[in-house]
């Protein structure tokens, strides 16, 4: 199992990334990028999986890859997500994604993002407090 890359060293591959991608890709994952710290000044950066970009708070937030025509934003639950913006349009018939397809020259809707973050932060830490609590292993007498 490999190991997880330091927060500060997944920031510095991410940023290496965006200056290597070098167009219209590195922009929008920059762009991208700014608005869940914005939404989430909290978020955790990553790099996982041979190379993705991951924010986390509480569990994943969502990856930000990037191909050859489009910058992907995967939000890891997203199937549990309000989306009144309808910012998802990749990965819909998901039971657990849903991912936003981001294409050159498309204008990012900032506020539906930063809300549609904030609310997979908030479902992300509802899961944690809903954890049972741990028993103690020692047994009380009475």
């Amino acid at each position: 199992m490999k190991k997880p890359v330091a927060v500060d060293s997944a920031s510095a591959l991410i940023d290496e990334r965006i200056r290597d991608l070098g167009d219209w890709r590195g922009k929008t994952l920059a762009k991208v990028r700014e608005i869940i710290h914005a939404a989430d000044p909290e978020i955790l950066e990553e790099w996982k999986w041979r190379g993705t970009p991951v924010f986390s708070h509480g569990g994943i937030v969502c990856t930000g890859e990037t191909y050859k025509s489009v910058v992907k934003m995967t939000f890891a639950k997203g199937a549990e997500l309000q989306d009144p913006s309808r910012l998802f349009n990749s990965s819909l018939d998901g039971n657990v994604r849903r991912a936003i397809d981001i294409h050159e020259g498309e204008k990012i809707n900032e506020p539906a993002l930063k809300e549609l973050t904030r609310a997979a932060v908030a479902l992300n830490l509802m899961g944690k407090s809903k954890a049972a609590p741990r028993q103690s292993s020692k047994r009380r007498t009475a």
